[in-house]
């Protein structure tokens, strides 16, 4: 979209905040307020329990099936063009699933949506990432990670008053009037024409293909590529296990989104904060004990036995994850080519989705086999591990592991 900004512009101009946070922020509630009430629509339209599930779990699956084609795509247009397209697509999705006669069409409307989520998530990390310097990136992914947090956060709650006003089939004109919002801001606010000159001087040769991509970069996806895995798994996990557990106690529902809701508030708070220690210390500050902090709080969580108990390690989780905000963003970008960017972060982002699906995989593989918690010691499991691989691969990887690796690099005096 653009060329990089001057070091003393300001860390967050016009053009990142109305062509990336607002949006972003509009787009998220629209998928926020849809998330929980895609198994109850299903179910309305003749599906099984089991059925349901499975209908919910095709927002993840249409995400990872194209974060690959996002990347391409964004690469041959434009991130620009691809978030404009992606918020169409968005606005179509969800309109067809306010009207959709059966469970087959309402189905296909919510896969296309994770599709359009994924176009849309790609194409803003790689404008980003283009647009911003590499001491300022941490500050400015973590922030838009939370502004996804914040999105999604705020998103059911104006989606129970469209409900409570109507039916539930308002949620989704409400995503497609989202979408379409968002889609609208993107069409308003037009790049600066210096920093675009300035982003069509870096870049004059041809974007290479997927596989010269792949080819190019196997050893870095092959080692921080599991890292990376492995922190969206414990950060998945965090997703399921607190209404599980809550289910487990025998807890009102309300009592479980209460907890659920406080958790998410504690996450919201540390976005910025995480971002400025990883832009000041490096990723490692912030990649490495926020993976032992949510391992602390998932070994404890089963030894709850009350509301308050499940509370406090929800609470735990939360700050683990808001100081999580962004990281893997970051290293994405810290770690992307200038040539074949988007596709490069397609690739990242299978494995940063994957991840998120095989967390919950987790959990419910323990309640499977008859224990619960046993599924969630695996998980907690996962964050030492997360930890250790990201202290091993980031300092290959990248100079902005630590000030050590940045004064190695000649950063720091």
């Amino acid at each position: 979209m653009m060329g990089p900004m001057p070091a003393d512009a300001p860390l967050f101009p016009r053009t990142v905040v109305l062509g990336a946070f607002l949006p972003t922020f509009v787009f998220d509630v629209g998928v926020g307020a849809m998330l929980p009430v895609v198994a109850p629509t299903a179910t309305g339209l003749g599906a099984s329990l089991a059925t349901a599930g499975v209908v919910a779990a095709l927002l993840p699956v249409g995400q990872i099936l194209a974060d690959v084609p996002a990347g391409a795509f964004a690469d041959r247009v434009g991130d620009r063009r691809a978030m404009l397209a992606a918020g169409g697509v968005a606005a179509l999705a969800f309109a067809t699933a306010a009207v959709a006669p059966q469970l087959l069409t309402f189905a296909v409307a919510v896969l296309a949506l994770g599709a359009a989520a994924a176009v849309f998530n790609l194409a803003r990390h790689s404008y980003l990432t283009e647009i911003t310097p590499p001491l300022r990136r941490a500050r400015v992914l973590s922030t838009l990670g939370g502004v996804h947090r914040i999105g999604q956060f705020v998103g059911p709650f104006v989606g129970a008053l469209v409900i409570h006003g109507g039916d539930v089939r308002g949620v989704y004109l409400l995503g497609a009037a989202a979408a379409v919002a968002a889609t609208s801001v993107l069409l308003v606010v037009r790049d600066d024409p210096t920093a675009r000159q300035r982003g069509a001087a870096a870049s004059p040769r041809p974007q290479p293909r997927l596989r010269e991509v792949l080819r190019d970069h196997r050893d870095l996806l092959a080692t921080l590529g599991t890292a990376v895995l492995l922190v969206a798994a414990v950060r998945g996990a965090r997703q399921t296990v607190i209404p599980l557990w809550g289910e487990h106690l025998g807890l009102d529902p309300a009592v479980t989104s209460l907890v659920f809701g406080v958790a998410g508030g504690v996450d919201m708070l540390l976005f910025y904060p995480a971002g400025k220690v990883m832009d000041r210390l490096g990723r490692l500050w912030i990649g490495v004990p926020s993976m032992l902090v949510m391992a602390v709080a998932l070994a404890v969580l089963p030894f709850t036995q009350t509301a308050a108990g499940l509370a406090v390690a929800a609470g735990l989780l939360g700050l683990g994850n808001g100081m999580s905000s962004g990281i893997l963003m970051t290293l994405g970008s810290d770690v992307s080519p200038a040539q074949g960017r988007a596709r490069f972060l397609g690739l990242w982002r299978v494995l940063q989705d994957s991840g998120t699906a095989v967390g919950p995989l987790v959990i419910a593989a323990g309640a499977a086999l008859g224990s619960l918690a046993a599924g969630v010691w695996v998980a907690a499991v996962l964050g030492p591990t997360a930890a250790a691989a990201l202290g091993r691969w980031v300092p290959r990887w990248t100079v902005h592991a630590n000030r050590t690796t940045r004064r190695q690099a000649g950063l720091l005096p």
